[in-house]
């Protein structure tokens, strides 16, 4: 506090002028002006953007936050300043006097006597359309994991040899589904429960679990995919630390001492991009000997995404331009050589490795033909051709497995933790 007025004094431009009737403000962070232990009335200015709005009918409260604090400042202000433009993400500028806090939930509180919106945001509509796609499914979404096959009951008697006429699967993935109606709607999303026929017994794999994903279109590039991804980890996680303070704070202190730091230091850096060539280059020369030699051509395993995080400063990480080879048709071709590659990106996070896995779709009718050829699909995904062929336009998506995301931010070590029916191999309790 007292380091924070000598800067402000010290930066001020001399002048003559007679001194104003009030000191001018002195600006402060959140964290500053949180543990400010002078709290007569002294001036001062903060910035940041609105975590909550709680408007009365006489008073208006707001939480503030700049990022130098997990925890958010309460600003108190007449009702009068109330507007529209005073929503959840709004960046502000707040002036008045920084008093003890009537209530115990805080020490201090900021009297406001100006706000200024800097920066509108619409909160209420990003323009994503959620669509409930099906959970029983017939297609595979070719290279997305194994398929668990349903099958009617031996009682029930049906006259087709298929219930439905044709094998059908739990779904492993909405992106099909997605795709058809980015034809409509140019981003929509989905929130639902996948299904993984995996023989895994690892700390991160779960034979059912839930999935954010989105499908974009008119995406040109993996830049504009990356910061929708980037801006929804960010986003929900600062909303998850404004809503439910008590129980991230319960975790953060019993189960993970030092993830409130680790996660303040994902939050406040921008995120990292390397390409799948470079993080093969950083693996082979690591002092590290890996379980899984890596090597150009072979996927990532979970020892070297944990690796490369740590590389990077403990800060997420993009890798992109995978080769084609390790990924499914839908992908779109770099055209690229001799190390052929596709726009496929994943984001890696400290403590988990993969959260995010996505791509540009391959929207071209004459380099998805072939590829389908290739590998036997072409009668299977018929369909998947034929929206290329009717107003196809370039576009893209991806998916964050949210039982992972809660790993992330919660500092939770096993996955098996953070939902309360867990599925994994020879164990379906309940």
């Amino acid at each position: 506090m007292f380091g924070a007025r000598c800067l402000v004094r010290a930066l001020r431009p001399c002048s003559s002028a007679p001194c104003p009737r009030h000191k001018p403000s002195a600006r402060l962070s959140v964290r500053d002006a949180l543990g400010a232990q002078n709290t007569k009335g002294e001036r001062v200015k903060v910035q940041g953007w609105i975590r909550s709005v709680r408007s009365q009918k006489e008073v208006l409260f707001l939480h503030i936050n700049d990022g130098s604090s997990l925890e958010s400042l309460q600003v108190v202000a007449d009702s009068s300043f109330d507007s529209r433009e005073l929503a959840f993400g709004s960046s502000v500028e707040v002036q008045g006097q920084l008093v003890k806090s009537p209530s115990k939930k805080q020490d201090v509180e900021l009297k406001a006597e100006k706000i200024e919106v800097v920066g509108n945001c619409d909160a209420k509509d990003c323009g994503f359309v959620h669509i409930h796609t099906p959970i029983i499914t017939s297609n595979d979404c070719e290279g997305a994991g194994e398929l668990f096959q349903v099958e009617p009951s031996s009682k029930i008697k049906v006259p087709e040899k298929n219930f439905f006429s044709v094998p059908a699967f739990l779904t492993v993935s909405g992106q099909l589904h997605l795709e058809v109606m980015s034809g409509a709607f140019t981003q929509v999303f989905t929130f639902g429960p996948t299904f993984r026929a995996e023989n895994s017994q690892s700390r991160r794999h779960l034979a059912e679990f839930y999935m954010v994903e989105a499908e974009i279109s008119f995406v040109e590039s993996l830049q504009d995919l990356m910061q929708v991804m980037e801006g929804l980890f960010k986003t929900a996680t600062m909303t998850v630390l404004s809503n439910c303070p008590e129980d991230v704070e319960l975790c953060h202190k019993f189960i993970a001492p030092g993830q409130k730091d680790r996660l303040e230091h994902m939050l406040k850096n921008n995120f990292l991009i390397i390409s799948y060539t470079e993080a093969i280059e950083i693996l082979k020369q690591a002092s590290q000997n890996f379980t899984f030699t890596p090597e150009w051509g072979v996927d990532l395993h979970t020892e070297h995404e944990k690796y490369l995080v740590k590389h990077c400063g403990n800060i997420p990480v993009f890798v992109i331009n995978y080769p084609l080879a390790l990924k499914p048709f839908y992908m779109r071709d770099n055209e690229d050589g001799p190390q052929h590659t596709v726009a496929a990106v994943d984001l890696l996070v400290p403590g988990v490795g993969e959260l995010f896995g996505g791509s540009l779709r391959e929207e071209r009718y004459h380099f998805l033909e072939p590829r389908l050829a290739r590998s036997g699909l072409t009668e299977a995904y018929q369909w998947y051709l034929d929206l290329r062929r009717f107003g196809s336009v370039p576009h893209g998506g991806f998916g964050m497995g949210f039982e992972r995301y809660l790993q992330c931010i919660l500092g939770i070590d096993n996955i098996k933790d953070v939902i309360p029916f867990p599925r994994f191999t020879h164990s379906c309790i309940l």
